[in-house]
């Protein structure tokens, strides 16, 4: 008797274990987000865009390099097209997606969508077709603005990206692949992200699956508002891998104000080339923390030269605003309008300093060949024991064809500390800290004032670029 009512206690311990399990289990499972609304009251205002571009290929093969070692069996064998005859055209067609944020038909999607486009069709969820004009396209923050001639169009509702929190649920909805009004979820991974060659885009990371196809769809919170355009993905299999990158609706709509205005975009410029502080090269200037930009290089006569910036400056303020890293500063910079006044609290030889700048107007991006500078012989090298490395000062050819009063050429990097610095053989050294490198005697005369073990800032030039390096100098 008494073993079955152990065995009865057992049973009713272990059935109230399972269906506690279960209502936990339950309870969790409800705690899961629902999409099914925001889908449903947000996905009309999401439309498919193909594009389509119209290539001349004249030569009716492969549009390839003359170097390339298949260039000359293709113009040997490839068929050609008879004198007298029009080129043959070629159709290049591509897929993305956008979103409708005015009932009167302005879309907004990426630049990349509609780059170099001869046609563009907009597709909407009821299956309507509309040629689609390009308002304007910005390429810095691959923005684009379309119109199409409609009315009384579903639109979306603008959100603040900058209320998200980082591990909120977060949605997609675009054509990956083709395949319309495709709905994925997940979370927000991180916030201000930099990328490389994107300087005025603070991204927003998510999880969500993005692939080709969704580049120009919204990203919605779950008060079903967007707060980012789909933009780019990280992956090395050409689809997702949980990396993928969204403009914060606050910084597209800005440029898609001045796109509907104005067709183009107006950004601030200083006229500076910048880098990022590291603790090392943050110690060598007397920083206590490695915060602000970093002003490797000034353009003459540019703004921040006129109001007597300099290289080795540290940016700690502009306009009011904290400079945490060296990404904040363009971003800041490029939203201030061409003409207007600032305040710049900057780091100049161990203490802050207050200048004034006008900020002026961002040109046309615009490319640039670099050069290096002719090696001299060998035996004119000399080696500084100290950072680890042999160097030589520019003759007047190469000053004159740098264009620099004084610099030394790097001949060979020995020590670990140049190394693990960066540092290469053809560099050139401009800088010590802040002062401008005259001659090889010179630069021993400052290196011997520095005490064992600190860090020491260069200035290196290589090609038409100029950074800061920090290099520890010998403990003995």
């Amino acid at each position: 008797m008494l073993r079955k009512f152990a065995s009865l206690l057992v049973f009713l311990f272990g059935a109230t274990l399972v269906f506690g399990v279960m209502g936990s289990a339950s309870a969790q499972i409800k705690e899961l987000p629902d999409f099914t609304d925001l889908v449903e009251k947000q996905g009309a205002a999401v439309v498919n865009i193909s594009t389509t571009q119209i290539i001349q290929n004249a030569q009716a093969f492969p549009n390839i390099p003359e170097d390339d070692p298949f260039y000359e069996f293709f113009r040997r064998f490839a068929p050609q097209i008879p004198p007298g005859q029009a080129p043959r055209e070629q159709e290049s067609q591509s897929l993305g997606s956008g979103f409708i944020i005015s009932s009167d038909g302005y879309i907004m999607t990426n630049a990349h969508v509609v780059d170099s486009a001869d046609k563009i069709t907009v597709r909407l969820t009821d299956k309507r077709e509309f040629r689609a004009k390009v308002i304007g396209a910005d390429k810095r923050t691959d923005v684009a603005l379309l119109k199409i001639e409609a009315t009384g169009l579903p639109k979306i509702t603008v959100g603040d990206p900058n209320k998200l929190k980082v591990g909120e649920w977060v949605v997609a909805i675009g054509s990956p692949f083709g395949f319309d009004n495709s709905v994925t979820a997940g979370i927000v991974s991180a916030k201000g992200r930099s990328l490389p060659q994107d300087n005025f885009v603070p991204f927003i990371q998510t999880d969500v699956a993005i692939n080709p196809g969704n580049s120009g769809g919204p990203l919605f919170n779950m008060n079903e508002e967007v707060v980012g355009i789909n933009s780019q993905i990280y992956t090395r299999s050409g689809g997702s891998m949980g990396l993928s990158f969204a403009i914060p609706i606050d910084v597209a709509t800005q440029v898609a104000d001045q796109l509907r205005s104005s067709g183009k975009v107006t950004r601030g410029r200083i006229g500076v080339v910048i880098q990022e502080l590291n603790q090392e090269l943050a110690e060598s200037f007397g920083l206590s923390k490695p915060n602000g930009a970093l002003i490797s290089s000034v353009e003459q006569n540019a703004p921040a030269d006129k109001a007597g910036i300099e290289a080795s400056d540290v940016i700690l303020k502009f306009d009011g605003k904290t400079v945490n890293t060296s990404s904040d500063l363009p971003r800041i910079v490029a939203a201030i309008k061409p003409g207007t006044k600032v305040a710049v609290e900057l780091w100049r030889k161990g203490a802050t300093k207050k200048v004034t700048v006008e900020v002026g107007e961002m040109p046309v991006e615009s490319g640039k060949l670099a050069r290096s500078a002719k090696k001299p012989s060998d035996d004119s090298a000399e080696t500084i024991s100290r950072l680890g490395i042999s160097v030589v000062e520019l003759n007047s050819d190469q000053l004159k064809e740098l264009q620099v009063s004084g610099g030394l050429l790097v001949q060979d990097v020995k020590g670990p500390s140049a190394r693990a610095a960066g540092l290469h053989q053809g560099d050139i050294l401009l800088s010590i800290g802040n002062v401008q490198i005259r001659s090889l005697a010179q630069f021993n005369e400052m290196l011997k004032q520095v005490p064992n073990g600190r860090n020491v800032a260069l200035l290196v030039r290589r090609g038409d670029n100029a950074s800061y390096v920090a290099i520890k100098l010998d403990e003995k």
